[in-house]
């Protein structure tokens, strides 16, 4: 029974935890290497310092609600119309938007798991329901997905590459996937890595939302571009489905500060792809390291590994805590491990050739 001295909430709230965060590890002698969250292990630019410092100085006027210098931004660098781009606070805000615009009580989303954790929270708050197919091999089943569309699924999310696993889909394999889907079931290509793609043969999907008004492709500037802590992200899609998620979403939620730091990061696109460069030779050093010690590492082309664990999963994360590595842990799945700097990886090799011996 509820408590009729305390404030009434919607019961869905009882179904669910909500996001949280990686914890921080710390290990006995003081160190810590953050490699949990997905992030950059690399500042701001100096001419996106720059920018952020300026912006700072109108904190006190509202900014641009309708994001029209970073759209016309976006716009230029990746060719697309301004009208088809709508921005939110980092790929997950977009996410929320675009739920908000299409599911609700009696529609079905659809999507992989494991995958994105914010998926089922967003569905279960906005009263529809979540329908997932398992993950074959680390990787998302397409068959199987469309095998589950059913008259009620009006969204589908595949995340590409995957998150936590880095594993990804094909073109030839997606395009096939959207042949299937219903006309008016929106698909949403999360792109939230796909700076770090070198596989030419992935699913581009701003290659291919043009001949597809029902898939929507997400973006952000937390990961490659380094701006985890100011929230911008974005959106591409047919007009009509920009508008519709423009319609959903926080009136000024994007602030002044990043919408400037996200200008001056495209303007800053040579220098930012160099560093993703380097970070996509650390990934593929890390797992080159790990292989030879014996572990099974499925390919990626994100900014993360993927160790399947199964059992053995806390009794590894917690030995990275030991040492200050900070790892996302799945509980009888497996980890999620971050790629960083040199040092940062260094410290994570450590712990993972101790624990294997």
């Amino acid at each position: 029974m509820p408590d009729e001295n305390t404030p009434r909430f919607r019961s869905v709230l009882d179904r669910f935890d909500a996001f949280k965060a990686s914890k921080v590890a710390m290990s006995a002698d003081g160190r810590s290497f953050g490699l949990a969250s997905n992030e950059s292990p690399n500042g701001p630019l100096p001419s996106v310092l720059k920018a952020i410092n300026q912006a700072a100085l109108q904190a006190n006027r509202y900014p641009d609600l309708n994001c029209g210098a970073l759209i016309e931004a976006i716009g230029a660098t990746f060719k697309v119309p301004a009208e088809h781009v709508a921005i939110g606070c980092g790929s997950v805000g977009v996410t929320k938007m675009l739920v908000e615009a299409v599911a609700g009580p009696g529609a079905e989303v659809l999507f992989a798991w494991r995958s994105f954790e914010v998926y089922p929270v967003l569905v279960a708050l906005s009263g529809a329901t979540a329908v997932t197919v398992p993950l074959r091999e680390e990787r998302h089943d397409l068959a199987a997905m469309a095998g589950a569309i059913t008259e009620r699924t009006r969204m589908i999310f595949v995340c590409n590459p995957n998150n936590p696993t880095g594993t990804v889909v094909g073109r030839a394999e997606f395009e096939a996937f959207l042949d299937r889907v219903p006309a008016d079931c929106l698909v949403v290509l999360d792109e939230a890595y796909g700076e770090y793609v070198r596989d030419d043969d992935v699913a581009n999907g701003l290659d291919l939302y043009r001949d597809r008004p029902n898939l929507v492709v997400l973006r952000t500037f937390s990961k490659a571009y380094g701006l985890a802590s100011l929230r911008a992200g974005f959106m591409v899609a047919h007009p009509v489905v920009a508008q519709a998620a423009r319609k959903t979403a926080l009136s000024f939620g994007v602030n002044g500060v990043v919408q400037a730091a996200a200008v001056a990061s495209l303007a800053a696109t040579d220098e930012l792809l160099a560093r993703v460069a380097d970070t996509v030779k650390e990934r593929e050093r890390v797992r080159d390291a790990l292989m030879s010690s014996g572990w099974t590492v499925p390919s990626s082309e994100a900014n993360f590994l993927w160790l399947p664990l199964g059992e053995r999963t806390t009794e590894f994360s917690a030995a990275c805590d030991a040492q200050g590595v900070g790892v996302r842990s799945f509980p009888g799945e497996g980890a999620r491990v971050s790629v960083g700097s040199p040092e940062e990886n260094d410290a994570f090799l450590a712990v993972a050739r101790a624990f294997t011996t």
